[in-house]
């Protein structure tokens, strides 16, 4: 406890301070000022009782980020940099009596400087450089110091460098092993040699910069060198067969001269060998010229004849050669990367550089071709380290190595080496230089596709190499199926490089009415069927189908195995995109993005799905041997089963029944088919028989694309269906163009008959829209605003005759976006001219229906003048009840039997529709068929101009009978009961003779009516 003398220093010095404080702030020097005392009771109150809150460090920053942006606005970057720099020190910096960094305390002395700042803008400032003491070194041999008394040893050799585990393990980065060299000097001059071989007496140790070049130099025996010491072996007869040989042509060819020869061991022939192999360029043996491998013809071993070593030695560099090609692709594709790693999933790359081009192309080649070179690379990788094993056993000289040793050994991978420089001429080395991407990547993907099938129907014979094909096609159609994973899911054809067979076309948008139609463009790649060379693409324009160029001696292909599931990939990238782009009112899911992050991939699911189909094979092992001699005895009764269905086409051959057994061993109905009597083989289709390779596509990758294809395509049905109104739009048009609406378009179109009859103008538009609209108005209100009707008056006067008056009108119904991609421009020029024949035979039947019998009496004439009349008018009677029935029965067959039963079929459909473009093709199928079951088809015309002969005496009758009796005369009569008997009686024999055809069943009916009204003259 402080003494009451501490304190009441304490105290006084608080009352100066705080007078001062109350004298500096509020200007007033007299202590016995009123002002100056109310002043100083505030300060000590506030002293004494006011409690102060912690710093708040969140505001503080706000206030620093503030100061910073402030500057940063008035352009003080120096005075804004140097500002974020120091308080960030500041906060950095320990403080004295205070642990650990942006404590309170820190933040309380920002805090406290910033209340004290003024305007940061307005003062000038200037960075003082702040110099650090540098630290003083201690320059004190301490080592020395210490070891002042000790006597130290330092050897024969004081200068000799200390060993260093660590420098025998590194290598020099300075000089890296490089692959393409073996170690192996190119021939010396003999003053060359002379020189080297004085220096191999001296010693270097491994601290010298020559060190290494010593040790590449004297490890191995210089064989290589041109005149190299013979190195000692046996004595015996088979260790000295090439002297033996040499001897008896020397003995029995006169003329024969030895030549200078290399010897060599076996052993360095095998490492020769294996070096070639790995892809090492610069050998003894085997040299490499302008991308030629061959044998030097000097290199003789004791034990084998030349002729017999360069027998062995050409074979071994063809696969050397083969080796170097593959090499070169390899390192022609890779060398944008240091690593060649497998293709990234979503990204690439522009235009592909060819395999005979050179290094320096600046854009990387495309996903499809990367993906190859790292399944060649994988199995390059894997043969090097059989490879090295062979090599480490050559060297531990264990046991006996030799060539034929070595060559049995390495024969499974010579053979793969050997199809895969197949795969690789045929699938990239032959390809011209200008083909684009689309056609390398899919030749590419054929052609392995094409080997395994070819390999594949060998049977068992080559399961090693449809093993390798298979991942080879594995890794190389993983850019392809990611393509398709990213179209399918995401609605996005990522394809920069433009090498996938389906592009989209950017100058179509997603909400333009052909989207549909013109987005995408589908290639199909001609290929040479037998002697050609070049390979061309062609376009379609559509997912509609394919187009090919149709150059002679050439056959369509595209991918093989995307054939069967194309369209149902074509269908669900454009559905998903459409989908993407729908303003949906369905609310989206807030974890899609999540679920999107746990969703496998389509490769993914591939690899799984063949995974588990392989290890379903191998799932028992212990009942191996039990499964193969089932399997086994399945095949021998399968064997004999095939036999006798062969020997019904008379055909003997044992092999052939193996391999379609085999063939058929698959699958489990194979039995009851075969041996049922009902066995039936499809000898046109293509693909007769049935790989393995084949069914596993299409049960591990076909399935998943189907599902896919079924979810984005119900789905955007669905969408369109439910919030787009589809349905209700398809109704809409049946209810105008094809009157199924009959109450509301019965105002319309009796309002235009009667200004007709009454002689009035009705070519109007301004009276066509506001009777449309009217008569819309009253019953569906939503759709006047949609509905509209032109004058086409462009073709005037295309024939005389009346019923062609209204083939001005059209009909017009704006449909909006996305449903116009099923209710185009063209489907609504069907629907018009439907719309047209139902409004013309409408007329017909309203000028009959609207004839009375009590007009035209005629009074004051005689009783032979009244009989005249009567009879005239009888007759009128009568060609008015004909008339009727043929108009009423046209009538009933096209509303009836066409309209409605074809609605109801079209209906049933569009409910059962798996996708739009399935959608598309049923509503246009539907307009095509009441299209031509109401005549309107060019070919049928003549039956089109038959009815509306009739149906123009129609309206002329009605015409003469307004006017009047006394307006008629008797051949007028005759001529329309003329015309109408021929017109009657064509009718009823074209129709009679279809029937009877059976080409046209639904015109039965009305030919069984019209029938019924003939005459017999």
């Amino acid at each position: 406890v402080a003494s009451p003398s501490n304190r009441g220093l304490k105290s006084s010095i608080s009352s100066r301070e705080t007078k001062t404080l109350v004298r500096w702030a509020s200007g007033i020097e007299d202590e016995n000022d009123q002002n100056f005392q109310l002043a100083l009771k505030f300060a000590w109150s506030n002293f004494k009782f006011h409690n102060y809150l912690d710093v708040d460090s969140h505001k503080v920053t706000r206030s620093i980020n503030g100061i910073y942006e402030k500057l940063m606005i008035h352009s003080d970057v120096t005075k804004a940099e140097s500002w974020a720099r120091l308080t960030d020190e500041f906060l950095n910096s320990p403080l004295m009596n205070v642990d650990g960094t942006k404590t309170d305390a820190h933040y309380s002395i920002l805090s406290m400087m910033l209340l004290l700042a003024g305007p940061p803008t307005n003062t000038e400032y200037v960075e003082r450089p702040r110099l650090k003491e540098a630290e003083v070194k201690d320059t004190f041999d301490w080592a020395k110091y210490l070891m002042e008394d000790e006597d130290l040893e330092c050897g024969p050799y004081p200068d000799t460098p200390e060993w260093s585990e660590e420098e025998s393990d590194e290598e020099d980065p300075q000089q890296p092993i490089s692959r393409e060299d073996s170690g192996i000097q190119v021939d010396r001059t003999p003053q060359e040699d002379q020189d080297n071989t004085n220096q191999r007496g001296r010693v270097c140790l491994l601290g010298e910069p020559d060190a290494r070049a010593w040790l590449e130099q004297h490890v191995v025996t210089p064989y290589w060198v041109t005149h190299a010491s013979r190195f000692p072996h046996s004595l015996h007869l088979h260790s000295n067969l090439l002297n033996v040989w040499d001897q008896y042509l020397y003995n029995t060819d006169p003329l024969y001269l030895p030549e200078d020869k290399a010897f060599v061991t076996e052993t360095q022939v095998i490492r020769e060998t294996l070096w070639l192999l790995s892809g090492v360029k610069k050998l003894f043996i085997f040299q490499f010229h302008e991308g030629k491998v061959s044998v030097r013809n000097d290199v003789v071993v004791t034990h084998l004849t030349s002729s017999c070593l360069r027998s062995v030695l050409d074979d071994i560099a063809v696969y050397g050669q083969a080796v170097f090609r593959l090499q070169r692709f390899i390192d022609e594709v890779t060398g944008h990367s240091s690593e060649p790693g497998p293709p990234p999933p979503s990204s690439s790359s522009g235009s592909h550089c060819s395999s005979s081009s050179h290094s320096s192309c600046r854009e990387p080649p495309f996903r499809t071709y990367q993906a190859f070179v790292w399944a060649l690379y994988k199995y390059f990788s894997s043969f090097r380290e059989e490879l090295t094993t062979i090599e480490k056993q050559l060297i531990g000289k264990d046991e006996t190595v030799t060539l034929s040793a070595v060559l049995v050994r390495l024969r499974p991978h010579l053979a793969q080496i050997r199809v895969l420089h197949k795969v690789f001429c045929t699938g990239v080395a032959e390809v011209p230089v200008d083909t684009t991407n689309v056609v390398r990547a899919s030749h590419l993907l054929n052609t392995l596709y094409k080997a395994i099938i070819e390999y594949d129907s060998v049977g068992e014979a080559s399961e090693h190499t449809v093993a390798l094909l298979f991942s080879l096609w594995t890794e190389t159609v993983r850019p392809y199926l990611e393509i398709v994973d990213e179209w399918i899911v995401h609605g996005q054809l990522f394809d920069p490089a433009r090498e996938f067979i389906i592009q989209r076309n950017k100058d179509v948008p997603v909400n333009h009415r052909d989207f549909w139609y013109a987005t995408y463009t589908l290639y199909s790649i001609s290929e040479p069927v037998e002697g050609e060379d070049r390979m061309n693409d062609a376009g379609s324009g559509s997912s509609a189908g394919e187009q090919t160029s149709g150059a002679g001696g050439r056959q369509p292909t595209m991918v093989s195995f995307l054939k069967p599931v194309l369209k149902q990939i074509i269908m669900a990238g454009k559905s998903m995109q459409l989908l993407k782009n729908l303003d949906c009112k369905e609310s989206v899911p807030a974890d899609s993005a999540s679920r999107d992050a746990e969703r496998k991939s389509l490769y993914t699911l591939f690899l799984e799905s063949v995974q588990s189909r392989l290890c379903r094979r191998d799932d028992s092992p212990l009942d191996a041997v039990t499964e193969q001699q089932a399997t086994k005895r399945s095949l021998i009764k399968m064997q004999s089963i095939v036999v006798q269905h062969l020997q019904i086409d008379d055909i003997h051959d044992p092999l052939l029944a193996i391999n379609f057994a085999r063939l058929y061993l698959e699958q489990s109905d194979f039995h009851e088919r075969f041996s049922g009597g009902e066995f039936i083989v499809d000898r046109s289709s293509q693909s007769v028989t049935c790989q393995s390779f084949e069914l596993t596509l299409r049960s591990c990758l076909y399935p998943h694309i189907q599902r896919r294809y079924i979810q984005c395509c119900g789905n955007l049905m669905t969408t369109l269906k439910k919030d787009y109104k589809l349905l209700e739009y398809l109704q809409a048009m049946r209810n105008y163009f094809l009157l199924e609406a009959g109450d509301t378009m019965y105002d319309f179109y009796t309002a235009i008959f009667e200004r007709v009859l009454e002689k009035e103008s009705w070519q109007q538009l301004s009276f066509l829209n506001a009777q449309l609209q009217e008569a819309v108005g009253q019953r569906h209100p939503e759709d006047s605003s949609r509905l509209s009707i032109f004058l086409d008056t462009s073709e005037p006067a295309r024939k005389k005759q009346p019923v062609h008056n209204l083939d001005v009108l059209t009909l017009s119904y704006k449909v909006p976006w996305p449903v116009d991609i099923v209710i185009s421009s063209e489907c609504q020029r069907i629907y018009n001219q439907v719309f047209l024949l139902l409004l013309q035979i409408k007329w017909a039947k309203y000028c009959l229906d609207t004839v009375r019998f009590s007009e035209g009496g005629v009074a004051g004439e005689g009783a032979s003048a009244k009989e005249g009349i009567n009879q005239q008018i009888h007759r009128m009677c009568l060609l008015r009840v004909k008339l009727m029935h043929f108009v009423n029965s046209l009538h009933n067959y096209i509303v009836t039997r066409i309209l409605h039963s074809t609605g109801l079929e079209f209906q049933h459909q569009v409910q059962e529709a798996k996708d739009l473009d399935q959608l598309i093709k049923i509503h246009y199928r539907y307009l095509s068929t009441i299209h031509d079951r109401c005549l309107l088809r060019e070919k049928v015309s003549f039956v089109k101009e038959a009815i509306m002969k009739v149906l123009n005496l129609v309206l002329i009758f009605s015409d003469r009978w307004q006017a009047g009796f006394g307006a008629w005369k008797i051949e007028s009569i005759d001529k329309m009961e003329s015309d109408f008997k021929n017109c009657h009686m064509f009718l009823v024999t074209i129709l009679n003779k279809a029937v009877c055809r059976g080409s046209f069943p639904h015109l039965e009916s009305l030919a069984l009516s019209l029938m019924a009204g003939f005459e017999q003259c």
